[in-house]
């Protein structure tokens, strides 16, 4: 008898965390879409960095083959001293976030260049040409200055690149813009989305859960390709102490094989479900 999967029928899982080369995914959106549909997944959610410009080509491309995509984004704030990632889920008026996000799409740039220059004095030449091609018209990154060095044999792989260029404290180091995390909640409500802290890790504890509560999050990812089981039992008796909603995914980039494998987290749809519960809700709710 042939599978349910073999058949192309969608399973019972779901990705809430995946990226595309509208940021630093190796695959455009629909070949990311195509490549979850083989995989057996019922939805994804695309929240490239910072970005939401691949998400119509994502959405075109699942219509055909009878997939859902999670209209999403994933943010970098920082809380205090820390930087923090947030996943927007379900985005509905994306106004307040592109706003911003224009913002930082142009801030990147400028820090790319920076970055460039930076390798430049030391020896390591690089062009800003050569980074643009590498973010192929997405939001431009570390990660594209790293593929620009591989390419042209500055290191051998993204982590020598980060490890002795790129990381904090490296000679090719540029800080970033800050969007302060009680921000970052607020626009994400703002456009109608959820507010998920993506990949807390160990981090994930209650004292540092619980202002960020009080600033109004959803949501945790529970599911992570970084989680140990301690950690995911840990996240999941928070959520349920705080009332949040869980969510999960692989944060595929694009890669054949490593940790990070589309659909590896095995998020159950019925997360899913729990998210639409909560933002019908919320639409559903009176304005104060």
């Amino acid at each position: 008898m042939t599978s349910p999967r073999a058949a192309g029928a969608p399973s019972a899982e779901v990705d809430l965390h995946m990226h595309s080369s509208a940021s630093d995914g190796a695959l455009p959106p629909p070949e990311v879409v195509a490549a979850a549909h083989a995989a057996g997944l019922q939805a994804i959610a695309l929240t490239d960095h910072d970005t939401m410009d691949g998400l119509a080509d994502a959405i075109s491309a699942a219509h055909s083959v009878g997939m859902r995509v999670v209209r999403g984004v994933e943010l970098s704030a920082h809380d205090g001293s820390e930087e923090i990632h947030l996943l927007a889920l379900h985005v509905s008026d994306p106004a307040p976030l592109e706003l911003r996000l224009s913002a930082f799409r142009d801030a990147r740039k400028i820090r790319a260049a920076q970055i460039v220059e930076k390798l430049n004095r030391i020896g390591i030449v690089i062009s800003m040409e050569e980074v643009l091609v590498e973010s192929a018209g997405g939001a431009v990154g570390r990660p594209h200055v790293a593929r620009a060095m591989i390419k042209t044999g500055k290191v051998r792989d993204s982590r020598e690149a980060f490890d002795r260029y790129l990381g904090e404290g490296k000679p090719g180091f540029v800080a970033k813009e800050r969007l302060e995390i009680r921000e970052a909640i607020e626009i994400t409500h703002a456009a109608g989305a959820l507010a998920i802290w993506a990949h807390p890790g160990p981090e994930g504890r209650r004292a540092r859960l619980e202002p960020l509560v009080a600033m109004g999050l959803d949501g945790i990812e529970v599911k992570h390709p970084s989680h140990n089981q301690e950690d995911v039992l840990r996240l999941l008796a928070l959520a349920d102490f705080f009332h949040l909603l869980y969510s999960g995914g692989s944060d595929w980039h694009g890669a054949p094989t490593g940790v990070r494998k589309i659909g590896g987290m095995h998020v159950p749809s019925s997360w899913l479900d729990r998210q639409d519960e909560a933002v019908s809700k919320r639409k559903a709710a009176p304005i104060a």
